[in-house]
């Protein structure tokens, strides 16, 4: 069977629509996926458990996901996709009906 890539916690460095310092607001931002096609994540006041599926597009391996949680204390969900491009996590973070951003992260 051949490695996952993906598995493993992941520093958020940046996101398109929210500064580090709010990424960073409760706790180091993160994404994090484990073997079992599940995952985590938290930036700011959002805290997410993802349900992820692992394939390929054009060659490339990725990521989707969905995901539930809450945003400060409301809850929310979406979706989310990812790929690993030069050692790097880039992918794209998804709330229903309201915001999204893309997002980069580095292994921890």
């Amino acid at each position: 069977m051949r490695k996952n890539k993906f598995i493993g916690k992941w520093r958020i460095s940046e996101m398109e629509q929210w500064d580090q310092d709010f990424v960073d607001a409760e706790v180091p931002g993160y994404i994090s996926f484990t073997k079992n096609g599940m995952g985590e994540f938290q930036f700011g006041y959002v805290h997410g458990f993802m349900d992820c599926h692992y394939s390929k597009r054009e060659g490339d391996e990725i990521v989707e996901f969905s995901w539930k949680g809450n945003d400060e204390t409301d809850p929310t969900f979406g979706r989310g996709t990812a790929m690993i491009e030069d050692g790097e996590l880039s992918g794209h973070l998804f709330f229903h009906r309201g915001d999204d951003s893309e997002f980069r992260a580095a292994r921890q």
